[in-house]
């Protein structure tokens, strides 16, 4: 996984990872999870895709946006 920029230092978002139809998200509290383009989507994905590269507003657009809607938890 990629360390998350967390330009704005208040991120709850601590890295992730991309794949073509996918990403990961790893939080402070260490869990992972994963969205993609069953769950949420493919225009959700590919926006949080360019949030994580961008490394600013990740965490706050799942929590706005996507909320619950994720695919799976890795542990």
């Amino acid at each position: 996984m990629e360390r998350y920029a967390n330009r704005d230092g208040d991120s709850g978002v601590i890295a992730y990872e991309v794949t073509a139809d996918a990403i990961k998200v790893q939080f402070s509290d260490r869990k992972i999870y994963v969205y993609n383009s069953i769950r949420p989507g493919t225009a959700i994905v590919n926006e949080m895709k360019n949030l994580a590269n961008a490394g600013r507003g990740l965490n706050s657009y799942i929590n706005r946006i996507v909320r619950k809607n994720y695919y799976a938890i890795e542990y």
